[in-house]
């Protein structure tokens, strides 16, 4: 169940590109090439947790158009819960590639290099998107692989950032999803209401927090900072009734 205290509307963007050759805008807004693959039409978008570890990507927050990324882009799961505008590179594939179409999609899992020339290889920025995302910008065929430009974009979610508990005794661990402005946890720290100081968590794998300090029957705060250089408290958005498997939604958004 997610106790969830707050929502605001998805925010959805249009992007369209005339002309030719590489699109360029300023400062952080550069496109970059990548190519794209999606997953098989059988595999179910909403279940893949993958090397982030998120259980459902509906109930993350992130709905149905995500991506397993090259480690390029994966950065051994910091990127996890960070956004991407695709586009297919008409100019580049005119046949397989839909002209104008853009889709934001959101980094829930790793694609693998196999280290024999693969989409995944480094120095390799990849996409291995859900069909439904992949199917925006471009036609299946082709094998299935298309050149794309990308670039990072400001994730915008729909309610609170949700905190799932997992662990057991004084071994804590919290997923941390649905997380808007960069989308990527860069730092995280937690306070029980019985302790006067934050103890810093690390990353355990993907978008899971390890912290090793006992917090039974007692009301949770989190701190957060993004890749971005945003921050913000969640103060006591669990409550000592809490227990293992639980998720709960914070009142707040990173904007």
């Amino acid at each position: 169940m997610i106790y969830e205290n707050n929502s605001n509307g998805f925010v959805w963007f249009i992007f369209m590109v005339i002309g030719l050759g590489k699109f360029l805008v300023h400062g952080d807004n550069s496109w970059f090439d990548a190519h794209a693959t999606f997953y098989g039409a059988d595999q179910n978008p909403t279940s893949l947790g993958g090397a982030c570890g998120y259980d459902n990507t509906f109930h993350a927050g992130f709905g149905i158009n995500t991506a397993a990324v090259s480690g390029v882009l994966f950065r051994r799961g910091e990127a996890c819960g960070a956004c991407f505008l695709v586009m297919c590179n008409y100019n580049a594939d005119p046949k397989w590639c839909l002209r104008r179409r853009a889709v934001t999609v959101t980094a829930t899992n790793f694609c693998p290099s196999n280290n024999n020339g693969g989409w995944c290889d480094p120095p390799r920025s990849h996409f291995d998107m859900s069909s439904p995302a992949f199917l925006t910008i471009a036609r299946q065929g082709n094998e299935g692989i298309v050149p794309v430009l990308y670039k990072r974009v400001s994730c915008k979610r729909k309610g609170g950032v949700r905190f799932t508990l997992r662990g057991q005794s004084n071994f804590n661990m919290v997923m941390i999803s649905n997380v808007g402005g960069s989308g990527d946890v860069k730092a995280a720290w937690v306070k029980g209401s019985k302790m006067r100081m934050w103890t810093p968590m690390h990353r355990n794998w993907g978008a899971n927090w390890q912290a090793n300090v006992d917090l039974r029957n007692q009301r949770m705060s989190f701190k957060l900072s993004l890749h971005d250089g945003r921050s913000l408290e969640f103060v006591n958005v669990i409550p000592s009734s809490w227990r293992f498997g639980q998720t709960f939604s914070s009142m707040l958004q990173f904007s």
